[in-house]
């Protein structure tokens, strides 16, 4: 293992559209979501323990969620669980990661990745994950993975790169584009040089703070006034005071669209976002009728293609229903056809409205 290498683990974010399981207070990267025994946090954890030191792998996550973090993750040093005061998006967060990197390691290399995604085949996100890092230490850029795609899903946002390599299976990014409508998504994976965008990311510290001075000079300034705190018992505060000033924006469109020396790897190791109910159900085993249980204590009679989740010591007989998520909690009950998925955030909102907070 390189001890110059090092993860910094995305967990800040609420998992809306995971709801009713996924809550403000405990959110969906801290949940079994596929009945496996693991949270999403323990698996993406687990995933890195084989080729980055232990002492070099970061939580990034709300002030709240700290707790969870070291209850879940009881391994992990506890000073290596940075907390955000406030929710600003993945650029705020990848720039107090990197800032504190920068101050102990200036050789530092690092992977930015979310909390919550799956990938089945370990093994080779390894050897891709180790081209990046190859590339990044060798040329002053930022490499982006790119899952190959294998339907036009319009959940994910795409990446265009160029069509000569600048190395063995590494492009020159040409556009980041949003998610996009079915019709733009057929034509994207027709042309053959788009990419889901993974929002896994990899550099050298020194370069992306680089990017952070030329692109986003406001946000760079922040943490340049203070980064005599960051790794001293005074960064708590620091943190306090610089957050409340940042601009909540993406790492996509404050550096990564804007950066001129941005690569991508086309990757595929068994990926999926597990964004939604519906990207559950694609990675759930079926019965003979394409129902998706996520339970020990669920009977199917006469349903088909239903994505189910139940709390165990909870029976729930399902009879007569085609197509729809069913996911049942201690308080709460949601039946929604799979084509309206995209709407459960509406739903929430909904929720909101009418009976406040309590059951979000």
């Amino acid at each position: 293992m390189n001890k110059h290498h090092y993860v910094a683990i995305m967990a800040g974010g609420i998992g809306s559209r995971f709801w009713p399981q996924s809550r403000t207070a405990y959110p969906k990267q801290f949940l079994d979501i596929l009945n496996t025994g693991k949270s999403l946090i323990r698996w993406t954890y687990e995933r890195y323990t084989s080729f980055i030191p232990n002492e070099n792998i970061y939580i990034v996550t709300s002030d709240e969620y700290v707790e969870i973090v070291k209850e879940q993750l009881p391994e992990l040093p506890v000073e290596n669980i940075l907390a955000e005061p406030s929710r600003k998006n993945t650029a705020p967060c990848i720039a107090y990661i990197s800032y504190k990197l920068l101050q102990k390691d200036p050789e530092a290399s690092l992977i930015v990745a979310p909390s919550d995604h799956m990938i089945l085949d370990a093994e080779n996100f390894r050897l891709v994950t180790a081209k990046a890092l190859d590339f990044v230490h060798n040329i002053k850029s930022l490499v982006t993975l790119g899952i190959k795609p294998n339907h036009p899903n319009t959940g994910y946002g795409y990446i265009q790169h160029e069509a000569l390599q600048v190395a063995d299976g590494i492009y020159k990014v040409k556009t980041f584009t949003e998610k996009p409508n079915l019709e733009l998504a057929k034509t994207f994976i027709a042309s053959g040089d788009f990419l889901w965008n993974a929002g896994i990311f990899v550099w050298q510290v020194k370069n992306v703070m680089k990017a952070f001075e030329i692109h986003q000079s406001e946000m760079f300034e922040l943490f340049e006034a203070e980064k005599e705190h960051f790794n001293t018992p005074e960064e708590k505060e620091a943190i306090n005071r610089i957050y409340p000033l940042c601009t909540n924006v993406s790492i996509d469109f404050a550096i990564m669209e804007k950066a001129n020396n941005v690569y991508v790897i086309p990757s595929s190791f068994g990926w999926s976002d597990l964004g939604t109910w519906n990207s559950a159900y694609d990675n759930l085993e079926k019965d003979y009728l394409g129902n998706a249980v996520a339970s020990e204590n669920v009977i199917v009679i006469d349903a088909t293609k239903c994505m189910v989740s139940a709390p165990k010591n909870k029976l729930v007989v399902l009879q007569g229903m085609d197509d729809f998520i069913l996911v049942d909690t201690d308080d709460v009950l949601l039946i929604c056809k799979k084509e309206k998925e995209q709407a459960i955030k509406e739903y929430v909102a909904e929720v909101k409205r009418n009976k406040g907070d309590q059951y979000l």
